[in-house]
């Protein structure tokens, strides 16, 4: 059993800006810092993350290092990526020691322009405060390919939260593909006055566990990704018409042959959906029936797309 973290030391907004002026740095708003200030909501994020002694963890945007101290303290080896020059060097002096050891691994540098999944051997866990303009395009690149963490848990803006977890009904384009890919539940809520300097909207603390085997194989999930994009471009009207217009050869992301409205009604009769559904109705597995309906994939994942939708049903119970 890992070993639970230590408690961390009391911080306030307070003392982050002092912090920050003492230090001479400032927040970027064009880069979305927003420093964590509230112990209590940094405890809930370390005792989720359960980071114990030797634990790989990858941080992005470490900032002030608030959540990477913790992390440290708990006995977690930590690899963290931060763009911002300034706190590079900030965090350099202030955790010399645990540098020294090996222990913390600074990366200077864009998020968006590394290879995430290979910067930590596995098994790794993602512990993150995002910037939130690129919330969406960090979790492409850690859920798309392996090796993927075997947890993540990160604040992110409350509305992308109630996104990411939604229920068919409020489904999108996000919340398929993350969904397809893990198990997703909104941990801890975060009031703006949690940050310093607090932002416009209340955040979200979520937690991430990756599905150990996943309903196809690589090659075919261009043709599911290629679906759901087509159906979502007009998720407010029906299904069956939106795929007849959007059904293409070469537009639904892979290329196959078109489709029309015969086709697309007699799949969707195939795969159980009624026509008359809006897209954001659909679960993961509704997504997979329809794929495999339609007969897309077939040739790619080396089997029937009946199977395919027949694992994820089985993976996720739901």
């Amino acid at each position: 059993m890992l070993d639970r973290p230590a408690r961390v030391s009391r911080l306030d907004p307070l003392e982050v800006r002092r912090t920050l002026k003492r230090e001479g740095l400032r927040a970027s708003h064009a880069r979305s810092q927003n420093f964590l200030a509230d112990p209590d909501v940094l405890q809930g994020i370390l005792d989720l993350a359960e980071a114990g002694a030797g634990t790989r963890v990858l941080e992005i945007g470490p900032g002030l290092g608030i959540l990477t101290g913790g992390l440290l303290e708990g006995g977690a080896d930590v690899t963290a990526v931060e763009l911002d020059r300034s706190l590079v060097a900030y965090l350099h002096e202030r955790f010399e020691t645990p540098i020294a050891e090996g222990r913390l691994r600074l990366i200077e540098g864009d998020a968006l322009d590394q290879q995430l999944p290979d910067l930590v051997p596995p098994p790794y866990r993602v512990v993150a405060n995002l910037p939130y303009h690129i919330t969406s395009p960090i979790l492409h690149r850690l859920l798309e390919r392996p090796p993927r963490p075997e947890r993540l848990v990160l604040m992110v803006q409350a509305e992308v939260a109630e996104r990411l977890a939604a229920a068919p009904g409020r489904m999108s384009y996000l919340s398929v593909f993350v969904q397809y890919h893990a198990a997703v539940r909104v941990a801890l809520p975060v009031p703006p006055e949690a940050f310093e300097p607090a932002p416009k909207v209340s955040s979200a603390v979520i937690v991430l566990e990756p599905h150990p085997t996943l309903a196809l194989p690589p090659a075919a999930e261009p043709w599911l990704w290629g679906l759901a994009q087509s159906g979502f471009r007009e998720r407010r009207k029906m299904l069956r018409n939106v795929l007849a217009r959007q059904l293409h050869a070469g537009e639904d992301g892979a290329t196959g042959p078109p489709v029309g409205q015969a086709g697309v009604d007699a799949a969707l009769e195939r795969a159980g959906i009624a026509g008359d559904r809006r897209p954001q109705t659909l679960s993961v597995d509704d997504w997979l029936r329809l794929m495999a309906a339609l007969g897309r994939g077939v040739a790619a994942g080396g089997g029937s797309g009946g199977t395919a939708a027949g694992s994820a049903a089985a993976r996720t119970a739901g």
